[in-house]
């Protein structure tokens, strides 16, 4: 039988996730191990992931958003992993997101940013601020996924 990780890597695989989420989830999984003492989480409930999902607001003062991916990875390793519906969180103490707005550049800004490019960057960048693709899209961009014809990605 693998070893729980790559059972878990080769879970987010089959579904085509990008690594980034695999090396995520994996990394969130192998924490909540650690946490409890490398115990096996076939052992662990409900009450283990709030403890652990509480100490990384509290303790660690981590951001909302990598509360939230810990608490996604866990999902993952009991629904999808281990087969079994996790249940109710119960009464984790969550981390706060920060009230903020985006800040956003003005065209002038964007065309001086631009400007100060060449060639392939100036294409890449140009892509990315245009079709509002994320900078992994834009680097693994190929000539098929453009369609000229139509003119779209």
């Amino acid at each position: 039988m693998p070893r729980l990780l790559d059972q878990v890597r080769e879970a987010i695989r089959v579904r085509h996730s990008s690594i980034r989420t695999e090396d995520a989830y994996v990394n969130g999984i192998r924490q909540f191990i650690h946490f409890h003492g490398t115990r096996h989480p076939v052992e662990l409930g409900e009450a283990e992931v709030n403890a652990f999902l509480t100490f990384l607001a509290v303790e660690r003062k981590v951001a909302a958003s990598t509360q939230n991916q810990a608490m996604a990875a866990l999902l993952f390793l009991d629904q999808e992993v281990l087969d079994r519906p996790l249940g109710e969180f119960g009464e984790v103490v969550r981390a706060r997101r920060p009230d903020r707005l985006p800040v956003v550049l003005t065209r002038e800004e964007v065309k001086a940013v631009l400007d100060l490019l060449t060639a392939e960057k100036w294409l890449i960048a140009s892509l990315l601020y245009g079709a509002g693709l994320r900078l992994l899209e834009g680097l693994r961009l190929r000539v098929k996924d453009v369609d000229f014809g139509q003119n779209h990605l």
